[in-house]
C-alpha cells in the first residue's frame, strides 16, 4: 500500500460524440495512450445528512482491475476550470473492503455509484493529462493538469470555455435522466454489476 497523496486538482470535461471521435482528436494533436483501457467502478459515500455533497466535498471508493483508491476532494474553488483539494489513498483489494467497512462505522454510505471504460493520454514533454471516458450517458475528454495546459489542450483539440464541464459525473447523470425523464439510480453499464 502506498501512502496518501494530497494535491490540487484542476479540470474540466469536454463531450465527444464517440471513443472513435475522441481517439482520432488525440491521435490527430500529437496524444499518445500511456494507460490501456480500463474499467473503473466508483462509489461515492455519504453520511445520512448527506453532509459531504452540501459542502461540496466528495469521498469515493475505486476499483480498477486489482487496484483500488480511497479518494476524497475538497470543496471546488469558483472558476472555469475545477480546482479543489484531493487525497488519494492507493488500497489493496483486502484494503478496499477494510476502508468500506471503517467508513460504514464512521456513518459513511454509498449513495452513488457510477462505471466507466477510461483510457489515459499524453503528449511527450507535457505535464497534463487527458482520460478518454467512456461511460453510459457518453463519452468525454476529461483534461487535467495546469489552467493553462488545459487551455492550451482545449484550443488545440478545438474546444472553447464555452465547451467546458465542470460538473461531476453524478451531476451529468442527474441532468441526464432529467432530459429523458428517467428516474435515477446508478450510472452503471447494463449488465455489469
Amino acid at each position: 500500500m502506498k501512502e496518501a497523496v494530497g494535491s490540487r486538482e484542476v479540470e474540466i470535461k469536454l463531450a465527444v460524440a464517440s471513443v472513435g471521435e475522441g481517439r482520432r482528436l488525440l491521435r490527430a494533436h500529437g496524444f499518445r495512450r500511456v494507460h490501456r483501457r480500463m474499467f473503473q467502478d466508483d462509489t461515492v459515500l455519504d453520511d445520512a445528512r448527506r453532509s459531504l455533497k452540501r459542502t461540496g466535498c466528495l469521498l469515493r471508493l475505486r476499483r480498477s482491475g486489482a487496484r483500488a483508491w480511497l479518494t476524497y476532494k475538497g470543496p471546488a474553488e469558483p472558476g472555469r476550470h475545477k480546482e479543489r483539494e484531493e487525497i488519494e489513498i492507493l488500497l489493496t483489494a483486502r484494503g478496499l473492503t477494510a476502508a468500506a467497512q471503517i467508513l460504514a462505522r464512521l456513518g459513511f454510505h454509498p449513495v452513488f455509484r457510477y462505471q466507466k471504460f477510461r483510457t489515459e493520454y499524453r503528449r511527450d514533454g507535457e505535464a497534463g493529462l487527458v482520460a478518454l471516458d467512456e461511460t453510459p450517458i457518453g463519452v468525454f475528454l476529461e483534461l487535467e493538469g495546469s489552467p493553462a495546459w488545459i487551455d492550451r489542450t482545449a484550443q488545440r483539440l478545438g474546444f472553447s470555455p464555452s465547451d467546458y464541464i465542470t460538473a461531476t459525473y453524478a451531476d451529468l447523470y442527474l441532468e441526464h435522466c432529467k432530459r429523458i425523464g428517467g428516474k435515477p439510480d446508478e450510472m452503471v453499464f447494463e449488465g455489469r454489476s
